[in-house]
């Protein structure tokens, strides 16, 4: 089964899973439009590579969707921006 990411803004964190299985999670803080994204955590046991990439790609994919914007206080996330271009135009602040 191919792992699935969701936004679970009850819990303030997109989850991305492989059936009910958590397998790793991005927190948030959501200020208006704004997601400031806090912490990034991916099960290092799922034995599954690239779980991290495809959980903040979706997420900052349905920000995109949604007309917000990012504030990536997480390491992982402002990493992960830094390498894809395409995507830096998210981040508040910024602008295209």
């Amino acid at each position: 089964m191919e792992p699935t990411v969701t936004n679970a803004p009850d819990a303030s964190r997109y989850e991305i899973r492989d059936g009910d299985r958590l397998l790793g999670h991005a927190d948030y803080q959501r200020d208006g439009d704004t997601f400031v994204f806090t912490h990034t955590e991916v099960d290092p046991d799922a034995g599954q590579s690239g779980l991290g990439s495809t959980l903040v790609r979706s997420a900052l994919d349905d920000v995109r969707a949604q007309g917000g914007s990012v504030v990536p206080e997480c390491s992982f996330v402002r990493g992960w921006i830094g390498k894809h271009d395409d995507y830096a135009d998210l981040v508040a602040g910024q602008g295209s």
